[in-house]
């Protein structure tokens, strides 16, 4: 069995700043990408960043360019999101997402977090 728990959202107002953690855990052998995705209302979930396992090759869709930083620390099986210059278009629910290779499996399963809500407004 394997856990994906976010914490760090919250309510911020434009400008400010916010970090999301994502801590994974149980039967695990290897953590391969991690990355975070968010799903505003009435809209589809989309990809915001990724990471590699080895932490070097991220990726970020357009909108968060420059704003947003992924990391992780594998020896705490947790990947970060450190968000600035929020803008209230960052306003939805963000997941964790994990390719993750348990002990008894072969191969890497994705699994993902429950979501945490980040809304930015004044």
């Amino acid at each position: 069995q394997v856990q994906l728990v976010e914490s760090g959202g919250g309510l911020v107002q434009p400008g400010g700043s916010l970090t999301l953690s994502c801590a994974a855990s149980g039967s695990i052998f290897r953590i391969y990408t991690m990355g975070w995705y968010r799903q505003a209302p009435g809209n589809e979930r989309e990809l915001v960043a990724t990471t590699a396992r080895l932490g070097a090759q991220t990726s970020y869709t357009d909108s968060v360019k420059g704003r947003f930083t992924v990391s992780r620390d594998n020896a705490k099986n947790t990947v970060y999101l450190q968000m600035d210059s929020l803008k209230a278009e960052d306003t939805a629910v963000y997941f964790c997402n994990a390719e993750i290779r348990t002990s008894a499996g072969t191969g890497g399963t994705p699994y993902w977090g429950k979501g945490t809500l980040v809304t930015v407004s004044s």
